[in-house]
């Protein structure tokens, strides 16, 4: 790559509607990459696929995109939220699904340059949308990354 990338990533929950549409605007967030396996249920609130991409556009001109190969799949998620799976392991098997799925060429970069990969998690810490700016950063380099 011949310049950096700045990717953000925010989480929905804990966050009000005006906290989480301010955060992103503050920011300078261009897109949102929707990084869910589910955008469409009634518990994502605010961040219901149809409604988020309308907010985003009227609060801040944001563009919105959903990328269903940054989402882990049913099995693995279920494994680690449903049956209280051990974090390692789910991370070990993300991982993997991401190196088999070959995110890196599927996703351009310019896509992802000031793009903000959301998904629920409060924090990145233990999350799926950390573990995409990382492999990515891995195999692209110089991706700045920032949890907002």
């Amino acid at each position: 790559m011949s310049h950096s990338i700045n990717l953000f990533t925010i989480g929905f929950t804990q966050k009000s509607a005006q906290k989480f549409f301010e955060t992103l605007v503050k920011a300078g967030v261009k897109r949102v990459i929707d990084t869910r396996l589910n955008n469409i249920s009634q518990l994502a609130g605010f961040t219901k696929k149809s409604d988020l991409e309308y907010f985003l556009h009227k609060i801040g001109n944001i563009e919105y995109t959903h990328v269903i190969e940054l989402a882990p799949t049913k099995d693995i998620l279920d494994e680690y939220k449903k049956n209280k799976g051990d974090w390692v392991i789910y991370e070990q098997k993300f991982l993997q699904l991401m190196a088999e799925r070959e995110i890196e060429k599927k996703v351009k970069p310019d896509i992802l340059d000031g793009g903000c990969l959301l998904c629920s998690e409060a924090k990145p810490h233990y999350c799926h949308r950390r573990l995409v700016a990382e492999y990515l950063n891995g195999k692209w380099g110089d991706v700045k990354i920032c949890h907002l």
